[in-house]
């Protein structure tokens, strides 16, 4: 064995073990899709306080209701509660492996000390803010003695940010009887809540202190937000399902197609055609471990730690440059790797990373995005039953929701719509998968990319999901023939995902 070889295998080892770890740690990271429930609860809160010009019109209110549901207020109150134990307990499972840390003899902070402390704050600050909105729904529910006991028990986590505590306080002597109000009650409402929660903490206040003028002002204000509101569910709402509907229709169609057609089919063609490939797993082996492993989660990382960048400023554009700049130079250096691997090679055989313009790619990609979207949705609501709201999740969706700078999310848009399909395509579609079908079937490597993409993602939680749509892209590509489609179907889903993100998100 050569020593190209023994230190292929000797990387290879270090990349999986290293994966595997990045893996095993996200199981303590909660999943992003809890966080994106709520955002959607808060917009249906907000909505729901809409009301039409003419109230005695059923069919506007059949629709509302279609959108809202029939009691949103008691699937708030479900979700916040499901929230407020979620927090609290990973709270304790990351208070206590910062515990073991802190007890080891060595006095040195680590990274994974920092990233724990980082993570218990952040958890503190998310259990202050879902327990006083979780109290404002009790309020609502005329459930006033839990909503009193969620704020007083908030107010006894001496740990956390003063001015929640001082704002749980504050609710707390709204909603007493006899009410007591505080100085500063207005302030800390405007500064801690917002949204349909801040509208009716400040109802309240208004109410006790009897400013008609500010109540007047303030209904405005929520009608106009709740139409906003509104607009923005049917946007969320409507064309998924109208998406997903048509890819369910399309599925059927080529299934039912595949059955009568046989080879003739779509999802037939090319479908037992493997690529020549003339190089062999060393060539694999060496772009994947060397070129991505090492450039994506050793190299860059290393070399943008010692670059004068700011960090931890809270600066929504430096964090999405910063993003977008780590992917370019991970995309670049991996693509030189698989560059200089393959250039002996040249010229390839056919079929090998086509680009055809003048094609049908567009219809490809379209058909491609229709159909996954059920299939992953479903997916998606399998896997978060098994994860149970643990696993991790892409952090960039969670800086996409919480940006409130356009700079910033046009940034974000580059980096998942643009860079990242072009990228991950190339690559997982266009180079691993055609290698694969050098020592298995087609299906075979469709599946094994696939899962190779979803894993490189380095999230439990979305492991499935991520394996479903590969597999999706798979297809598309090997039936194409062309990077282009999966290309399309790639960005069509990033720029899909952040468009929810920023509408719900911008809910103000």
């Amino acid at each position: 064995m050569t020593i190209k070889r023994l230190l292929l295998i000797g990387l290879t080892l270090l990349a999986i073990m290293f994966s595997g770890l990045s893996l095993l740690s996200s199981w303590q990271k909660p999943q992003f899709q809890g966080r994106l429930e709520l955002y959607q609860t808060n917009i249906i809160l907000q909505a729901q306080a809409w009301q039409p010009e003419d109230s005695s019109d059923n069919s506007i209110q059949t629709i509302q209701e279609s959108i809202l549901g029939t009691n949103p207020l008691e699937s708030a109150i479900k979700q916040y509660e499901e929230a407020s134990k979620s927090v609290n307990a990973n709270l304790q499972t990351i208070k206590k492996e910062l515990a073991k840390l802190q007890s080891s003899a060595s006095t040195r902070i680590s990274p994974e000390k920092k990233r724990l402390q980082k993570s218990v704050q952040e958890q503190r600050k998310l259990l202050a803010e879902v327990n006083l909105r979780w109290g404002i729904l009790q309020a609502q529910q005329q459930e006033i003695d839990k909503a009193i006991t969620t704020w007083n028990q908030l107010q006894q986590h001496s740990e956390i940010n003063s001015q929640y505590l001082e704002t749980a306080q504050v609710l707390s002597g709204m909603w007493s009887q006899p009410p007591s109000l505080f100085p500063k009650a207005e302030q800390l409402i405007q500064q801690n809540l917002d949204n349909w929660f801040r509208s009716t903490a400040l109802e309240q206040l208004y109410q006790l202190q009897q400013r008609q003028e500010a109540l007047l002002s303030l209904k405005i204000a929520q009608q106009e937000a709740a139409t906003q509101a509104l607009l923005k569910l049917a946007i969320i709402a409507t064309i998924p399902t109208l998406t997903a509907f048509l890819g369910l229709i399309l599925l059927v169609y080529l299934v039912v197609q595949r059955l009568l057609k046989g080879r003739e089919s779509l999802l037939a063609k090319n479908a037992d055609l493997v690529w020549s490939t003339p190089w062999n797993w060393e060539i694999i082996i060496q772009v994947f471990v060397v070129g991505f492993f090492l450039m994506g989660q050793l190299f860059i990382p290393e070399l943008l730690s010692i670059l004068p960048i700011p960090r931890g400023t809270g600066n929504a554009r430096i964090e999405a440059f910063t993003v977008l700049v780590s992917y370019l130079l991970v995309a670049f250096g991996c693509l030189s790797i698989l560059y200089f691997s393959i250039r002996r090679f040249f010229p390839l055989p056919e079929n090998w990373f086509r680009f055809y313009i003048f094609s049908n790619w567009v219809l490809w990609g379209l058909g491609g995005y229709c159909t996954a979207l059920p299939i992953v949705v479903i997916v998606s609501l399998i896997n978060q039953k098994l994860w149970q709201g643990q696993g991790g999740s892409n952090p960039l969706l969670q800086m996409a929701l919480e940006s409130r700078d356009n700079t910033a999310l046009g940034i974000f848009f580059l980096t998942a719509a643009i860079a990242a399909p072009l990228f991950e395509e190339f690559l997982f579609r266009g180079f691993l998968l055609p290698s694969l079908t050098r020592y298995m079937s087609v299906w075979g490597a469709i599946f094994v990319s696939s899962l190779l993409f979803a894993a490189a993602h380095l999230s439990l939680s979305e492991i499935l999901p991520l394996t479903a749509l590969g597999m999706v892209l798979g297809i598309v590509y090997t039936r194409s023939r062309n990077l282009l489609s999966s290309m399309l179907l790639h960005s069509l889903w990033n720029s899909g995902t952040l468009i929810s993100l920023f509408l719900l998100g911008s809910n103000g």
